[in-house]
Parts: structure tokens; sequence; C-alpha cells
């Protein structure tokens, strides 16, 4: 089995980092928003799994199963945040909802 270069792996990493980064900045759908947070957290697993892979050292992996344990978490959170902004303001836009400030 070929191996994967260490610079192309942190690479695609990266530009997963960058898609992510962009999908929060740029969208205005708290929905959109969660899902590229996600992708910001599967690209820093990425990059762990990568290097332990160069290094042959496991704990890439393991790192990577906290990773996902994290982001199950924080969809479960976020996903009942995103319900209960929708009851109140009746929308999923943050420019709307960004008047908490009560």
């Amino acid at each position: 089995m070929t191996e994967l270069p260490l610079a192309w792996g942190l690479a695609l990493a990266g530009a997963l980092l960058a898609i992510g980064m962009i999908g929060v900045l740029v969208r205005r759908n708290v929905i959109f928003i969660l899902i590229s947070v996600e992708i910001m957290l599967n690209a820093a697993g990425l990059g762990a799994v990568v290097a332990g892979a160069h290094w042959g050292a496991a704990e890439g992996q393991v790192l990577f199963i906290f990773i996902l344990t994290l982001a199950a978490a924080e969809v479960c959170v976020g996903l009942g945040l995103i319900l209960l902004l929708h009851r109140r303001f009746a929308t999923l836009d943050a420019d709307a909802i960004s008047t908490m400030r009560d």
C-alpha cells in the first residue's frame, strides 16, 4: 500500500479548514455555520491522523476519536440551540438573531 505524503495530507486538511472558515465567515444561516464548524473539526482530525501515520504513532487516531466525540457533542448542543432560536425568532438568519442583547 502506498503512503500519502505528509505535505499532501496536511495540504488537504488545510484546504478543508479554509473552506470551513470561509463558510463560517460568509454564510448567514445558522445551520450552514454549524456544518462549516463540523468541516473544520474534521480537518483537524484529518491533520492528526495524517501526522500520526507519518510518524507511525497511534496518537493521531486516538485524537481523531476525541475530535469525533467533541463534534457529536457540539452537534447535539448546536441543534438544540438552533431549535430554541427558531422558536424564539422564527428565523435562522444570524443577522436577525444578533439582537439578543436584552
